[in-house]
């Protein structure tokens, strides 16, 4: 599929969607049960191509893995911060998670590793944790381009009783994020100081969280900007069950905050360790209402025409920001969205991806260094340029639900995170044909 062309939905529709598993916290699933000492089996996977990817490296580092793709479940045989091999190559594709916790897994053990990565990830940040890792006694060996891959990873090799870092996180909270759940496996204890400006640290938050329920003691925070590890008695092997993606479930609301109608996630947990919650809060304050239920979250749009405008900071739910982009247009007063100047090193410039592609549906935005500013309009018949992006075109698609002639390029990249986001959106279609328009 070369191109999805998007199927215009009615008015108050009635949308009731079951989402896959968090890619975010799969990926910390599979890092934390790898790292376990015995065997952990994690339900609701997220299988995509970054969780793929990971599970791939698991393998050719020597773990035992179990896959059940019905179940949606990975069995894994933990081995307490060892890698069975002590030789292999490691390829991360363009899963930035995959990238920064096997890297700093692979520093923290006793081998050498050769690790390598898309040519879409070796443009993305790296060069503050391979420095970190360094720094801590790991020897990185730049086989191209100093600060990206392929590399060669020497790893530490040895028990160390206490240690400190300073590491710059204003590219990715996941630089920190790796040093957190890797180092019980390596120091009694270590300190990390965050050199940078950044203080969004939502991510970072589920992180701690999810140590915890491996069985780690828990992270001490000393400050906004230093951060204590202690060993404890590492992570232990359990059953684990992934929450639902929230980050996915986002665009699903958003649809139903552009056309006044409902929607229904499954499976939606009020205590969710996920940051992009926060965009549920946003949708609230643009005239959206919330409705928690047994069996999960049900959202209310406003009156179409009716959704409000807002002026608002997304640096700690960043990846919503195309989402939010995505429904501007329709708001009745501009969106202002503020201080998300690193979402340009991601898989693209999504700032600049958010400007041009509102330029190609004729939406008037004035884009700034670290954010944008997108006035009302009615979004004109125009072929979306995903740049290879699984968020542009997941979020865009959205715009078209209530748009003449928007038409996705290269659909497939969502196979990163939700194989089948286009044959839901055909779903829904389907399920509300005849309404009115």
């Amino acid at each position: 599929m070369q191109t999805y062309e998007v199927k215009k939905l009615p008015y108050h529709p009635k949308l009731d969607i079951t989402v896959p598993g968090s890619k975010s916290m799969t990926n910390r699933a599979l890092l934390l049960a790898a790292l376990a000492e015995g065997t952990s089996t994690v339900s609701g996977i997220l299988f995509s191509d970054d969780s793929n990817v990971f599970l791939q490296a698991l393998r050719d580092v020597g773990f035992s893995l179990k896959i059940d793709n019905t179940r949606k479940s990975v069995t894994i045989e933990g081995k307490g911060g060892r890698l069975p091999r002590s030789q292999g190559n490691i390829y991360v594709g363009s899963a930035g998670t995959a990238a920064r916790f096997l890297t700093a897994m692979a520093a923290m053990a006793e081998g050498e590793y050769r690790i390598d990565a898309s040519a879409q990830m070796k443009k993305r940040p790296m060069a503050e944790l391979l420095k970190a890792l360094e720094d801590l006694g790991a020897q990185i060996q730049y086989l191209c381009d100093e600060g990206t891959f392929p590399v060669r990873v020497s790893g530490m090799g040895y028990r160390q009783s206490k240690a400190k870092v300073e590491i710059n996180i204003d590219k990715s909270s996941q630089f920190l994020s790796a040093l957190l759940m890797t180092a019980p496996s390596h120091f009694d204890e270590l300190e990390i100081r965050l050199t940078g400006t950044r203080s969004a640290l939502s991510y970072v938050k589920m992180t701690e969280q999810m140590m915890k329920q491996f069985g780690h003691e828990g992270v001490i925070r000393e400050s906004d900007n230093c951060y204590r590890v202690m060993a404890g008695g590492g992570y232990q092997a359990r059953d684990y069950m992934v929450e639902p993606d929230v980050s996915a479930a986002c665009y699903f609301y958003a649809i139903a905050a552009i056309t006044g109608g409902e929607c229904h996630i499954r499976n939606m947990r009020r205590d969710s360790l996920q940051g992009d919650m926060k965009f549920l809060n946003v949708l609230e304050q643009m005239g959206c209402r919330l409705f928690w239920k047994e069996d999960g979250l049900t959202l209310k749009g406003p009156e179409p025409g009716e959704l409000k405008g807002i002026e608002i900071d997304m640096s700690d739910f960043s990846d919503q920001t195309l989402t939010l982009a995505a429904i501007a247009p329709y708001a009745a007063e501009p969106v202002h969205i503020k201080n998300v100047g690193h979402i340009r090193g991601q898989e693209c410039d999504r700032l600049h991806a958010i400007s041009e592609n509102l330029g190609r549906m004729k939406i008037p935005y004035e884009e700034y260094e670290d954010g944008i500013k997108i006035y009302p309009g009615i979004p004109q018949p125009a072929e979306i340029e995903t740049y290879q992006d699984h968020r542009v075109a997941m979020a865009f698609a959205v715009t078209g639900v209530r748009a003449d002639g928007i038409v996705i390029s290269n659909p497939l990249c969502c196979r990163k995170t939700f194989e089948n986001y286009f044959e839901v959106l055909d779903s829904l279609t389907q399920e509300n044909a005849g309404k009115r328009s």
